[in-house]
This record gives C-alpha cells, structure tokens and sequence, in this order.
C-alpha cells in the first residue's frame, strides 16, 4: 500500500539510504533539505530547510509519516565545549526538529495513523567521554519524542531510533582511516560500526503498520554497547 512520507534532511547517510528505499517501495516522498541534489535526483520533490533556522514548510494535506534526520557529532571535552557549542548542537537535533513537526502536525493528524521517527545516540543511555553537548541534546530528543507520544496518541505515534557510530559521512572524521575503524569496532560488542543501510531499515519499519503497536519507544540499535558488555 503506498503512503506519503516528508522526509527532514536525507541528502546522505542515514536518510538517503531511508529516501531510496521509500521510493522503491513506491511510496510518495516529499523532502525538505539543505542541499536538495541527491533527493531530487530520485524525483523527490524537495524543498529549502537549514536545521539551525528554519523556515517555514509546506506539505500535503495528510502524511503517513516524517522522519527528521539533521544531526551532529561535537566531541570535546567538557572543559573545552562553549555556549554556542551546546546552543548549535540544540538548534540542529532539537528546535530543528520542533520546527518540522509543528508544520507537519495538521498533516499526520489527517492520517489518522501516523508515525514520527527522530534520532538519538547510543551516548544518551552510555556515558561518554566528549559527548556532553551531543548527549545532552539528544537527551532532550528522547524527552520530547515520550511527550509527543503521549500528547499526539492515539492517532500519531513517536519512535526514536538511538544509533552507536554509524558509517555515513557525518562520521567520516571518526572512521578517516582503518585504525581508527578497527578502533571503532572494537568498542562494540558486535565488532562492528553501524550500518546506514541497517538504520534505514529500522526507520522504514518504524514508519510502517508493522510497528503499529509501538510509540515512545527508543530503539537502541548500537550493536550491543549500550546494553552488553564482554568480560
């Protein structure tokens, strides 16, 4: 059964592999994005959202589902991290967020069964070393995905997906060369970084009437780092 999804970002990672499994599917996707080239090169029509202002948004009368994907990755010890450090890590995950959702509201209510996907990080539940700023606005994701769950039941359900380091070019620093990759696996349990096309997945499915019973859940996909530990 086709649906209409508004997709946030999606120009790579994550959400392009997310863009271009909808569309296989053959949903109707609609996008809005800092750099529109990858999306519409999939006939997405996609229009202008910068996540640290964002403007206004225009959808269709009814959406089945929006999935938000702008993030950072702001690692610095505390003692090193500034105000602007913290209010850009906030603008981006958090008021970015706030922002599309308000516009897309109207819209998912129409549905009558809609779903709102957000992402957090595996260092919101696992302290870390350098991850204050980013843990802390993704900590403020989670918060907000359980109110809205609450306030928007029954007829919008809201899931976040909390990944551990994924390989997408928002990672590419941390992932530069293949020391720091084995570097990386190690850490996990599994032996290994995420998968983007693994997370898409796992959003797809979020999207879909097969996780129809679930809402304000956070689905720690991170390769056991979060949950396991090897002795």
């Amino acid at each position: 059964m086709s649906r209409t999804y508004a997709l946030i970002g999606g120009n790579s990672g994550i959400g392009l592999a997310l863009a271009k499994r909808l569309v296989a599917a053959g949903h109707s996707v609609h996008a809005a994005a800092r750099h529109p080239e990858p999306l519409a090169a999939l006939g997405i029509p996609t229009q202008p959202f910068d996540a640290e202002s964002p403007a206004a948004l225009s959808w269709p009368e009814r959406l089945d589902g929006i999935v938000y994907c702008p993030g950072t990755i702001t690692l610095k010890s505390f003692g090193r991290l500034t105000a602007d450090d913290f209010l850009r890590d906030l603008r981006v995950n958090l008021l970015g967020a706030v922002a599309a959702l308000q516009s897309a509201h109207p819209a998912l209510r129409a549905s009558g069964s809609a779903s709102v996907v957000l992402f957090s990080t595996v260092a919101v539940a696992q302290g870390m070393p350098m991850h204050a700023s980013i843990a802390a606005a993704k900590g403020a994701v989670e918060g907000l995905a359980r109110s809205l769950a609450a306030e928007w039941a029954p007829h919008v359900r809201v899931n976040v997906i909390a990944p551990s380091l994924t390989d997408t070019p928002l990672a590419g620093n941390l992932l530069a060369d293949e020391t720091r990759r084995a570097a990386a696996a190690k850490r996990h349990p599994l032996q290994r970084v995420g998968d983007a096309e693994a997370i898409a997945e796992a959003a797809e499915h979020l999207l879909g009437p097969g996780s129809g019973f679930m809402t304000g859940q956070v689905l720690r996909i991170d390769g056991g780092l979060s949950s396991v530990r090897l002795l």
